[in-house]
């Protein structure tokens, strides 16, 4: 089973951000802080090494993922009610016309 794992910069490079925001990213992740487009995410990696200090690599499904969250699909505008015609004037409690009928 092979999988196409990504380096960090090429991963940066394929979500249009830099190569330091990924690795806030990674960090935010792993704090459980990370939110994109008003959702939680956690992101999968691997980090190579002896004791989990070497490369980290991303699956390129997992690139993919996190693409498809960062899109912003436009809402439909909602129609504007009419306002509505007042027939009484505000602040005045008392009936209008002349005194003197």
């Amino acid at each position: 089973m092979q999988t196409n794992l990504l380096t960090t910069s090429e991963a940066a490079q394929l979500l249009g951000i830099s190569r330091a925001t990924i690795y806030q990213w990674l960090a935010d992740s792993d704090a459980g802080k990370l939110v994109i487009c008003g959702q939680s995410v956690a992101i999968d990696y691997f980090q190579g090494g002896r004791r989990g200090q070497g490369r980290i690599q991303i699956e390129a499904a997992e690139v993919h993922r996190l693409k498809e969250l960062m899109r912003v699909r436009p809402r439909t505008r909602q129609p504007r009610r009419q306002p509505a015609r007042q027939h009484h004037y505000p602040g005045i409690t008392v009936e209008l016309g002349d005194p003197r009928d």
